[in-house]
């Protein structure tokens, strides 16, 4: 596919792919809807130009580096979006060494991958707010009487779990309430595991914010394994809306975005650079929080204010 396809005059000759890497493991994809969901948004939006999207799992970040490095030498994609930055992200600056236009996904409002990742000029982003619906999601919980609050994160070292853990545990101080933060990798194993080890302290949480759907799902299945009720003496809430989280038994209460649109928004600045076009500012759909059965007023005596 040429330029002139693209309604570019540059000459240049285009591949019509876009590139996307996912560092996670191929499994979680398998059960976690959200990046399906996601990059069904980009394709929609995409295809309308004849453009599609060239996925390679991997299992590490310097995995997801060799491959940039691989398409950039032979020309297999025109630009990139990159997906859970990290603190200290060593891709942005091999993309800038490679000259591989980027979009950044979910960058935060002081965030967008400038001089801190290496220098030189920042990258288009489609930004996220994670810290706002996280005090949302606190806020539900404090109405409900909740003072032991736990969180099941995702991988520390991604900037959206440090947004958010750093968005409860300053909520949570407001009030005078100690959080209680650990993290897990979003698979159902750790979601169930870390439940466990939570109910199992001395004062266990009331209630459990989720970084995911899987965790959670898979959290309160442990709860009742151990005979905890929900939402009776635990209240939990997960991050990612999904037909799982609704069909769970009680559904689950959860922090809701509309992920297709978030994928749609990627791709709008995808074109706009592509087309060499200036790249609009946008924020992802927020997160909203929606109640369900997995949330209550919280009857544990000693737990409450």
């Amino acid at each position: 596919m040429n330029a002139s396809e693209h309604g570019m005059t540059t000459g240049t000759e285009f591949s019509g792919a876009v590139g996307l890497v996912l560092a996670r493991p191929a499994r979680l994809l398998g059960v976690e809807p959200f990046f399906m969901e996601f990059i069904a948004g980009i394709e929609e939006r995409l295809a309308e130009r004849g453009l599609s999207v060239l996925l390679h799992v991997v299992g590490t970040q310097e995995a997801e580096i060799a491959a940039y490095r691989r398409w950039a030498a032979q020309g297999l994609v025109d630009t990139v979006v990159v997906v859970n930055r990290t603190v200290d992200d060593k891709r942005l600056p091999v993309l800038r060494e490679l000259g591989l236009p980027a979009v950044l996904v979910g960058a935060g409002s002081d965030d967008a991958g400038d001089a801190a990742d290496g220098g030189g000029p920042g990258m288009p982003a489609v930004r996220t707010d994670d810290a706002g619906p996280v005090r949302e999601a606190l806020a539900h919980l404090l109405d409900l009487g909740h003072r032991r609050i736990a969180r099941v994160s995702g991988p520390a070292a991604l900037l959206h779990t440090r947004a958010r853990t750093a968005a409860l545990v300053e909520g949570c101080r407001e009030v005078g309430v100690e959080p209680v933060v650990v993290e897990g990798d979003y698979s159902d194993e750790a979601g169930a595991r870390l439940t466990e080890e939570l109910l199992r302290r001395p004062e266990p949480p009331t209630a459990i914010l989720y970084d995911n759907d899987v965790m959670a799902v898979a959290g309160l299945g442990a709860a009742q394994r151990m005979g905890v009720s929900v939402p009776d003496r635990l209240s939990l809430i997960a991050w990612d809306d999904s037909t799982m989280c609704r069909l769970a038994s009680p559904p689950l209460t959860t922090m809701s975005v509309d992920v297709h649109q978030y994928g749609v928004l990627v791709a709008e600045s995808v074109l706009e650079l592509v087309d060499g076009r200036p790249v609009a500012e946008r924020w992802s759909p927020t997160a909203r929080c929606v109640p369900r059965g997995s949330t209550a007023r919280c009857t544990v005596p000693s737990a409450t204010a």
